[in-house]
């Protein structure tokens, strides 16, 4: 029995695997085949936090495999009615899997302690394994090869940039990132990413051209997340030079590609003429999270594909 918490619970060799799972049933999807893998197989979603991209697409993934899906809400009391120890000693019992989207990554390593089933991280504020999976899954799908790519991200140090920091280590992506001084990585996560991807080829800069320059992929996210609503108008005059606009795009490859997590803050973060222009492939990115998330979940339940 695995858990999924951060993308440092994978090998190189499972993260192939994942994708080739995936790979498999995307183009039986294409063809109009939804696999039942995991039939009699049940999902429960605990969230703290709102979400479209990883409930639905969990959801519909869980349902397309032949099982199904729980999403429990506040009545269940989670977090507030009984010990977290309790709960998830309780429906690991009821459930295969539990996807868990929570306000602080501890919620998510507790919940792993004591339950008997396999437990996916769907977001904390360290932490987005789903995520970075599948924006390397679409880029591998883009370029046919990840090795050597550089992948250039501007912005907010954040759990997407986290997560792919490592993602890329794992498959021997290198990792740029231009963000401000006082958003950088600290020191206790640059060396836990060190530890977990110490082959990872990677470079902070304060400079948003310099890591454009020889970008295979330009990747941005908001500069205030969930929770940091009280720093928006400091956030906004930090992150004002980072925003992703024609200009910058102007200094990567014509070739670069742009991703983008979502949701985005169109006209911060980035112009609508990058989201929407030639290069963005936000939306091929948003649609393999269904794929991904099936990979995930026939990976961690065992079916074989």
């Amino acid at each position: 029995m695995r858990h999924l918490l951060t993308v440092a619970d994978l090998t190189s060799a499972e993260i192939e695997r994942i994708f080739a799972i995936t790979e498999d049933l995307k183009t039986k999807f294409q063809q109009g085949l939804r696999e039942p893998l995991l039939p009699g197989r049940v999902m429960a979603l605990l969230f703290e936090k709102q979400s479209l991209r990883t409930r639905v697409s969990f959801e519909a993934a869980m349902i397309h495999l032949g099982g199904s899906s729980l999403f429990l809400g506040s009545e269940v009391g989670f977090g507030r009615r009984e010990s977290l120890a309790d709960f998830g000693r309780v429906l690991s019992e009821y459930v295969d899997v539990v996807v868990v989207r929570a306000n602080r990554h501890q919620t998510v390593v507790d919940l792993a302690k004591h339950a008997s089933c396999s437990i996916v991280n769907g977001l904390t504020d360290f932490s987005h394994p789903c995520q970075a999976l599948a924006d390397l899954y679409t880029l591998r799908e883009m370029f046919g090869t990840l090795k050597g790519r550089t992948l250039a991200w501007v912005g907010d140090a954040n759990n997407v940039a986290r997560s792919l920091a490592l993602a890329c280590g794992k498959v021997g992506m290198k990792f740029r990132m231009a963000t401000p001084a006082k958003y950088q990585f600290g020191q206790e996560a640059r060396q836990w990413i060190r530890e977990q991807v110490p082959e990872l080829d990677i470079a902070v800069t304060t400079d948003p051209v310099a890591v454009v320059r020889d970008a295979d992929v330009v990747y941005t996210d908001v500069w205030v997340s969930m929770g940091q609503e009280a720093e928006r108008q400091i956030r906004r005059l930090d992150f004002g030079p980072y925003q992703v606009n024609s200009a910058l795009m102007s200094h990567a490859p014509k070739s670069a590609l742009f991703m983008h997590c979502l949701p985005a803050h169109r006209g911060e973060e980035v112009t609508d003429e990058v989201i929407d222009g030639p290069q963005s492939i936000v939306l091929r990115q948003a649609s393999n999270r269904l794929h991904v998330q099936k990979g995930i979940l026939v990976w961690l339940l065992g079916a074989k594909s």
